[in-house]
């Protein structure tokens, strides 16, 4: 999966072997152009940067502020595919409520290590190359969990096999 930033592209190796269903979840939302404009809008300086939230996060096409986060898609959300990998640097896993089979269309990517997320939610995949611009993505208020005013977005988002 191929993620175009303000400053550059992102190359993240997804995990089919880890997380079969929520990757093809994932993929068909790319295919679709769900992901496209969709805001980074809970980011953690030192923790994690959040996005995907197609229903409310599309900053083209219906963004609201006060819901980012809070949405996800038209698909059904997922059974748990919870795994031994680790929460590392780099290390993209799906947002969920507090239920462990709600993760649906949002996605975060590990600022630094979390090993109080190992086991606790989906590991997806793996950035490959590109994280100086993760690194670069508009951080959020810690005091307001990491909400972002005017937030970056995700450009656009493709599959690389597709191309």
């Amino acid at each position: 999966m191929i993620i175009k930033l303000k400053d550059g592209e992102v190359v993240i190796a997804l995990r089919p072997d880890l997380a079969p269903k929520h990757v093809e979840q994932i993929k068909t939302l790319v295919r679709q152009g769900a992901y496209d404009n969709v805001a980074f809008h809970r980011v953690i300086d030192g923790f994690m940067a959040q996005t995907g939230d197609v229903q409310h996060g599309d900053m083209e096409e219906g963004f609201n502020a006060q819901l980012a986060g809070t949405g996800g898609s038209d698909l059904p959300d997922l059974p748990a595919e919870f795994s031994s990998t680790a929460f590392d640097r780099g290390t993209v896993g799906m947002a969920r409520s507090q239920d462990p089979n709600s993760a649906n269309s949002q996605f975060f990517i590990m600022l630094a290590p979390a090993s109080h997320l190992n086991g606790f939610y989906t590991v997806v995949g793996q950035v490959e190359s590109g994280m100086q611009y993760v690194d670069n993505i508009k951080k959020g208020d810690p005091a307001a969990n990491g909400v972002v005013q005017d937030p970056d977005r995700m450009l656009s988002v493709r599959i690389a096999a597709d191309q």
